[in-house]
């Protein structure tokens, strides 16, 4: 039986990972929470942290963890922020499982590795070249090349998955703030924002897409796009929450011209990008090399994500 190290198992993805690979693998798990998933290791990601008991005869490292994009950062350095855990902190991780002689490192890295928008430009391809603009994205970027350049130095394989948003049950920030003012049967402006395109992932497929490449042949040393292969528009976004939650869809349809103009006003043209252009992925380098289809629906993972908390 292959022994897994998942890191960040207590975050959005890695709970689901854990969760899912359970029984099928022997884990150990990185991070702070306990957990009855695996064997739990309290360490922190970064440049000096070390990681030899975590990493004793495992097989595959499945790297979640990071620091995650955040709206309105109030760091004085954002990307050294970022570089410190992102960067440092998984080629700390990495290094240390080459020796360790870990055959396969997985790193969750992220769509912005490619850029910010899609919009009037192709969808963005795996083999496309690097063009990451935000401190989060950066970081993700320059920790794939290091990666990358380790694997050519060492033994060990690389795999690099580059999703999108990710939704499911669980989700936080813009898409659950989304979910519940729909939910709430709120007038929401978004009923003409329908020529964009966005490509989404559900943690779900996600979770597939990581399971496969933990023991596929030919994920070895690729970068792999992931979606759920099916894109959407602003109004088709909201019109599908307003489905799965058996809700009257009562968008409004507000010229497109009308978010555009707010946003040069208030200086917001890279929110209103997000909400009114497209951010498109091609993932046929993923389903060809590894023979993969998404095998759930946006309307699954959708109404997962319309689930309320739990209060127990």
């Amino acid at each position: 039986m292959l022994k897994i190290l998942v890191t960040g198992y207590s975050g959005f993805v890695g709970n689901v990972l854990a969760s899912q690979l359970k029984g099928g693998y022997q884990l150990n798990l990185l991070g702070r929470k306990p957990s009855n998933l695996g064997c739990v290791y309290t360490h922190s990601i970064d440049s000096k942290s070390p990681y030899s008991d975590a990493l004793s005869n495992v097989d595959v490292v499945v790297h979640c963890a990071a620091r995650v994009h955040i709206m309105n950062d109030i760091a004085r350095d954002p990307l050294n922020e970022f570089r410190g855990v992102n960067t440092l902190g998984t080629l700390n991780l990495a290094k240390q499982a080459a020796q360790a002689g870990v055959k396969r490192f997985i790193f969750l890295s992220t769509i912005k590795v490619n850029g910010e928008s899609t919009t009037g430009k192709a969808p963005y391809r795996a083999h496309d070249q690097r063009a990451a603009e935000d401190p989060y994205g950066i970081s993700k970027a320059e920790a794939e090349q290091q990666l990358l350049e380790l694997g050519k130095q060492t033994d060990m394989e690389i795999v690099i998955i580059r999703p999108p948003l990710i939704y499911g049950e669980g989700v936080k920030a813009n898409f659950a703030s989304l979910m519940h003012f729909v939910g709430k049967g709120l007038p929401l402006p978004f009923r003409s924002i329908k020529n964009n395109k966005r490509s989404l992932v559900s943690v779900y497929n996600l979770v597939d897409l990581i399971k496969v490449c933990i023991e596929h042949p030919k994920a070895a040393n690729h970068v792999f796009l992931a979606s759920d292969d099916y894109d959407l528009s602003t109004a088709e976004m909201v019109a599908l929450m307003a489905k799965v939650q058996n809700k009257k869809n009562r968008a409004l349809p507000m010229p497109v011209w009308c978010f555009k103009l707010a946003g040069k006003l208030f200086y917001k043209n890279d929110v209103i990008d997000r909400l009114t252009g497209s951010l498109q992925l091609d993932i046929s380098h993923t389903k060809n090399t590894l023979n993969w289809s998404p095998p759930y629906s946006v309307e699954h993972g959708f109404k997962l994500a319309a689930k309320k908390p739990s209060t127990k």
